[in-house]
């Protein structure tokens, strides 16, 4: 329930930096897996998989020695790279794809294939899907 109140305060329609996100994401679990490398991560990413937001000129380290990066840069192809430094991280991960309507983009597909990452299509769940399903990723 706290975190079903939690998700429907997020902001959505757009305006985040997918790529950046990945990239800050995978700067945070190399960071908690040289502290604490016994604990248990799982990863569950909320997406439509539509990349609108290039990264912008300074970036995480993930970026250094990338000429798809930087400000102006291609925002799909940056995502793409991001989300293949983050399954090279082997932490599993849940893809619930927030695409919706009758005219479906896919790259929330294409977004779980790049993380090696379970996916699922949120409009198909109900609140005790999800919350069976995380406590079975989370083992």
């Amino acid at each position: 329930e706290l975190a079903e109140a939690q998700l429907r305060r997020l902001p959505t329609g757009g305006r985040t930096p997918l790529a950046h996100a990945l990239s800050v994401t995978g700067d945070m679990i190399r960071r908690l897996q040289r502290q604490e490398p016994e604990q248990a991560l799982l990863l569950i990413l909320l997406s439509d998989g539509k990349a609108n937001v290039p990264l912008p000129t300074t970036t995480p380290t993930d970026c250094s020695r990338d000429e798809t990066c930087g400000s102006g840069g291609d925002a799909w192809k940056q995502t793409e790279r991001m989300a293949a430094h983050l399954a090279q991280l082997d932490v599993p991960t849940l893809l619930l794809d927030t695409d919706s309507g009758h005219v479906r983009v896919g790259r929330g597909k294409e977004l779980s294939h790049l993380l090696r990452a379970d996916y699922l299509l949120l409009e198909d769940m109900t609140a005790d899907d999800l919350v069976h399903t995380i406590r079975q990723a989370a083992g």
